[in-house]
Protein backbone atom coordinates (compact mmCIF):
# COMPACT_ATOMS: atom_id res chain seq x y z
CA UNK A 1 0.00 0.00 0.00
CA UNK A 2 1.28 3.43 -0.85
CA UNK A 3 1.99 5.48 2.29
CA UNK A 4 0.00 8.64 2.74
CA UNK A 5 3.22 10.63 2.94
CA UNK A 6 3.89 9.78 -0.72
CA UNK A 7 0.64 11.42 -1.73
CA UNK A 8 1.51 14.80 -0.25
CA UNK A 9 3.34 17.56 -2.06
CA UNK A 10 2.89 20.74 -3.99
CA UNK A 11 -0.51 21.28 -5.50
CA UNK A 12 -0.67 21.51 -9.24
CA UNK A 13 -2.63 24.11 -11.21
CA UNK A 14 -6.33 24.18 -10.40
CA UNK A 15 -8.58 23.47 -13.37
CA UNK A 16 -12.27 22.92 -13.74
CA UNK A 17 -13.47 19.35 -13.94
CA UNK A 18 -14.54 17.78 -17.21
CA UNK A 19 -18.11 16.59 -16.97
CA UNK A 20 -20.56 14.92 -19.35
CA UNK A 21 -24.33 15.02 -18.87
CA UNK A 22 -25.83 11.61 -18.15
CA UNK A 23 -27.95 11.65 -21.30
CA UNK A 24 -24.77 11.93 -23.44
CA UNK A 25 -22.94 8.92 -21.96
CA UNK A 26 -24.24 6.57 -24.65
CA UNK A 27 -22.49 8.65 -27.31
CA UNK A 28 -19.04 8.05 -25.81
CA UNK A 29 -16.79 5.48 -27.44
CA UNK A 30 -13.94 4.41 -25.18
CA UNK A 31 -10.93 2.48 -26.60
CA UNK A 32 -11.18 -0.36 -24.09
CA UNK A 33 -10.34 -3.86 -25.26
CA UNK A 34 -7.55 -6.12 -26.47
CA UNK A 35 -4.48 -4.80 -28.20
CA UNK A 36 -1.71 -6.45 -30.13
CA UNK A 37 -0.96 -7.62 -33.66
CA UNK A 38 -3.81 -8.09 -36.13
CA UNK A 39 -3.60 -11.77 -37.07
CA UNK A 40 -6.71 -11.77 -39.24
CA UNK A 41 -10.44 -11.29 -39.20
CA UNK A 42 -13.35 -13.33 -37.87
CA UNK A 43 -16.34 -14.57 -39.85
CA UNK A 44 -17.82 -11.06 -39.83
CA UNK A 45 -14.54 -9.46 -40.89
CA UNK A 46 -13.82 -7.93 -37.50
CA UNK A 47 -10.10 -7.73 -36.67
CA UNK A 48 -8.67 -10.47 -34.45
CA UNK A 49 -5.75 -9.22 -32.37
CA UNK A 50 -3.03 -11.34 -30.84
CA UNK A 51 -1.38 -9.89 -27.73
CA UNK A 52 2.24 -10.93 -28.07
CA UNK A 53 3.93 -8.97 -25.30
CA UNK A 54 3.35 -9.64 -21.61
CA UNK A 55 5.05 -8.83 -18.31
CA UNK A 56 5.40 -12.58 -17.73
CA UNK A 57 6.89 -15.33 -19.96
CA UNK A 58 4.55 -16.19 -22.84
CA UNK A 59 4.98 -19.22 -25.11
CA UNK A 60 3.05 -19.79 -28.34
CA UNK A 61 2.99 -22.98 -30.40
CA UNK A 62 1.88 -22.53 -34.00
CA UNK A 63 1.18 -25.67 -36.01
CA UNK A 64 0.94 -24.25 -39.49
CA UNK A 65 2.65 -22.79 -42.49
CA UNK A 66 5.68 -20.56 -42.86
CA UNK A 67 3.60 -17.98 -44.75
CA UNK A 68 1.41 -17.14 -41.74
CA UNK A 69 4.39 -17.15 -39.37
CA UNK A 70 6.16 -14.64 -41.61
CA UNK A 71 3.11 -12.39 -41.79
CA UNK A 72 3.00 -12.40 -37.98
CA UNK A 73 6.72 -11.58 -37.85
CA UNK A 74 6.29 -8.69 -40.28
CA UNK A 75 3.30 -7.28 -38.39
CA UNK A 76 5.02 -7.65 -35.02
CA UNK A 77 8.01 -5.70 -36.34
CA UNK A 78 5.58 -3.09 -37.64
CA UNK A 79 4.34 -2.49 -34.09
CA UNK A 80 7.86 -1.67 -32.92
CA UNK A 81 8.85 -5.05 -31.53
CA UNK A 82 12.20 -6.65 -32.25
CA UNK A 83 11.87 -10.02 -33.96
CA UNK A 84 14.59 -12.66 -33.69
CA UNK A 85 14.21 -15.70 -35.97
CA UNK A 86 15.97 -18.93 -35.01
CA UNK A 87 15.97 -21.13 -38.08
CA UNK A 88 17.77 -23.83 -40.00
CA UNK A 89 16.60 -22.36 -43.31
CA UNK A 90 17.80 -18.74 -43.26
CA UNK A 91 17.34 -18.41 -47.03
CA UNK A 92 13.57 -18.60 -46.51
CA UNK A 93 13.71 -15.52 -44.26
CA UNK A 94 16.31 -13.43 -46.05
CA UNK A 95 13.96 -11.35 -48.24
CA UNK A 96 11.59 -10.72 -45.34
CA UNK A 97 14.39 -9.49 -43.09
CA UNK A 98 15.65 -7.08 -45.76
CA UNK A 99 12.14 -5.74 -46.40
CA UNK A 100 11.26 -5.37 -42.72
CA UNK A 101 14.47 -3.66 -41.65
CA UNK A 102 14.57 -0.60 -43.87
CA UNK A 103 18.15 -0.14 -42.71
CA UNK A 104 17.31 -1.00 -39.09
CA UNK A 105 17.83 -4.30 -37.31
CA UNK A 106 14.24 -4.79 -36.21
CA UNK A 107 14.35 -8.38 -37.50
CA UNK A 108 17.38 -10.64 -37.28
CA UNK A 109 18.06 -14.25 -38.29
CA UNK A 110 20.14 -16.67 -36.23
CA UNK A 111 21.19 -20.27 -36.61
CA UNK A 112 19.64 -22.98 -34.45
CA UNK A 113 20.92 -22.58 -30.91
CA UNK A 114 22.66 -19.29 -31.72
CA UNK A 115 20.17 -16.64 -30.54
CA UNK A 116 22.05 -14.24 -28.23
CA UNK A 117 20.56 -12.57 -25.14
CA UNK A 118 18.15 -9.93 -26.43
CA UNK A 119 17.52 -7.70 -23.43
CA UNK A 120 13.76 -7.35 -23.78
CA UNK A 121 12.08 -4.55 -21.85
CA UNK A 122 8.61 -3.06 -21.70
CA UNK A 123 9.83 -0.32 -24.05
CA UNK A 124 11.62 -2.75 -26.37
CA UNK A 125 9.68 -6.03 -26.45
CA UNK A 126 10.96 -9.05 -28.34
CA UNK A 127 9.33 -11.86 -30.29
CA UNK A 128 11.50 -14.94 -30.85
CA UNK A 129 10.29 -17.19 -33.67
CA UNK A 130 11.70 -20.71 -33.55
CA UNK A 131 11.55 -22.20 -37.04
CA UNK A 132 13.53 -25.31 -36.20
CA UNK A 133 11.61 -28.13 -37.86
CA UNK A 134 9.48 -30.97 -36.53
CA UNK A 135 11.67 -31.63 -33.48
CA UNK A 136 12.99 -28.26 -32.30
CA UNK A 137 15.80 -28.58 -29.76
CA UNK A 138 15.56 -26.72 -26.51
CA UNK A 139 16.42 -23.12 -27.20
CA UNK A 140 19.18 -21.10 -25.56
CA UNK A 141 16.81 -18.16 -25.23
CA UNK A 142 13.56 -18.87 -23.41
CA UNK A 143 10.46 -16.76 -22.94
CA UNK A 144 10.80 -14.02 -20.33
CA UNK A 145 9.00 -10.82 -19.35
CA UNK A 146 8.36 -8.86 -22.56
CA UNK A 147 10.02 -11.64 -24.57
CA UNK A 148 7.58 -14.09 -26.12
CA UNK A 149 8.58 -17.24 -27.99
CA UNK A 150 6.60 -18.62 -30.93
CA UNK A 151 7.54 -22.16 -31.95
CA UNK A 152 6.58 -23.01 -35.52
CA UNK A 153 5.76 -26.66 -36.21
CA UNK A 154 4.90 -27.59 -39.81
CA UNK A 155 3.12 -30.71 -38.55
CA UNK A 156 2.75 -32.63 -35.33
CA UNK A 157 5.66 -34.75 -34.11
CA UNK A 158 6.28 -36.79 -30.96
CA UNK A 159 7.48 -33.65 -29.14
CA UNK A 160 4.46 -31.57 -30.16
CA UNK A 161 2.11 -32.63 -27.30
CA UNK A 162 4.71 -31.59 -24.73
CA UNK A 163 5.21 -28.21 -26.38
CA UNK A 164 1.46 -27.64 -26.71
CA UNK A 165 0.84 -28.49 -23.05
CA UNK A 166 3.43 -25.94 -21.99
CA UNK A 167 2.15 -23.15 -24.25
CA UNK A 168 -0.02 -20.26 -23.16
CA UNK A 169 -1.54 -20.05 -26.65
CA UNK A 170 -1.81 -22.53 -29.52
CA UNK A 171 -2.51 -21.79 -33.19
CA UNK A 172 -3.49 -24.63 -35.51
CA UNK A 173 -3.94 -24.57 -39.27
CA UNK A 174 -5.09 -27.44 -41.48
CA UNK A 175 -3.77 -30.80 -40.25
CA UNK A 176 -4.66 -34.43 -40.86
CA UNK A 177 -7.60 -36.07 -39.03
CA UNK A 178 -5.19 -38.12 -36.89
CA UNK A 179 -3.25 -35.00 -35.92
CA UNK A 180 -6.52 -33.20 -35.20
CA UNK A 181 -7.44 -35.94 -32.73
CA UNK A 182 -4.13 -35.47 -30.92
CA UNK A 183 -4.56 -31.70 -30.69
CA UNK A 184 -8.17 -32.15 -29.58
CA UNK A 185 -7.13 -34.41 -26.72
CA UNK A 186 -4.41 -32.08 -25.48
CA UNK A 187 -6.50 -28.89 -25.84
CA UNK A 188 -9.85 -30.44 -24.82
CA UNK A 189 -11.51 -29.39 -28.07
CA UNK A 190 -15.12 -30.39 -28.77
CA UNK A 191 -15.71 -32.93 -31.58
CA UNK A 192 -16.90 -30.27 -34.03
CA UNK A 193 -13.66 -28.31 -33.65
CA UNK A 194 -11.57 -31.46 -34.04
CA UNK A 195 -13.37 -32.36 -37.26
CA UNK A 196 -12.97 -28.84 -38.64
CA UNK A 197 -9.18 -28.83 -38.25
CA UNK A 198 -8.67 -31.15 -41.22
CA UNK A 199 -10.77 -28.98 -43.54
CA UNK A 200 -9.52 -25.43 -42.79
CA UNK A 201 -8.99 -23.22 -45.82
CA UNK A 202 -5.74 -21.45 -46.70
CA UNK A 203 -4.88 -18.71 -44.22
CA UNK A 204 -7.36 -19.90 -41.57
CA UNK A 205 -6.07 -20.53 -38.04
CA UNK A 206 -7.77 -21.75 -34.89
CA UNK A 207 -6.20 -19.85 -31.98
CA UNK A 208 -7.02 -21.51 -28.70
CA UNK A 209 -6.34 -21.95 -25.03
CA UNK A 210 -8.04 -24.53 -22.86
CA UNK A 211 -10.78 -22.02 -22.11
CA UNK A 212 -11.24 -20.02 -25.28
CA UNK A 213 -11.17 -20.52 -29.06
CA UNK A 214 -11.24 -18.14 -32.04
CA UNK A 215 -10.89 -18.69 -35.77
CA UNK A 216 -9.10 -16.04 -37.80
CA UNK A 217 -8.56 -15.58 -41.51
CA UNK A 218 -5.25 -13.92 -42.35
CA UNK A 219 -5.62 -11.76 -45.44
CA UNK A 220 -2.41 -10.14 -46.67
CA UNK A 221 -2.09 -6.48 -47.44
CA UNK A 222 -0.86 -5.50 -50.90
CA UNK A 223 2.66 -5.07 -49.55
CA UNK A 224 2.57 -8.45 -47.79
CA UNK A 225 1.24 -10.32 -50.83
CA UNK A 226 3.86 -8.63 -53.02
CA UNK A 227 6.58 -9.87 -50.66
CA UNK A 228 5.21 -13.23 -49.56
CA UNK A 229 2.57 -14.16 -52.13
CA UNK A 230 -0.92 -15.39 -51.30
CA UNK A 231 -1.92 -17.28 -48.19
CA UNK A 232 -0.87 -20.92 -48.21
CA UNK A 233 -0.64 -23.74 -45.72
CA UNK A 234 2.19 -25.63 -47.41
CA UNK A 235 5.63 -24.05 -47.88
Amino acid sequence: MVGTQLLRGLRGPRRSRHTVPAHQLAALSLPIGDDGVVVGGDAEGRPQLLALHHPAPFDIVFVGGLWTAQVLALRAAGTGARVAVETGRPQQWANLVRAAGGGLECMTVHGVGQVPPLGATVGSPVLVIRDCGMRPPRGRVASAPWQSVLTLLPYLSPVAPRLIRGAALVGVQRISPDEAQQVGEVMSLPPAEVEALSTLAEGVTLWCTRRDRHYSVTTPTDAESGLLGNARRLD
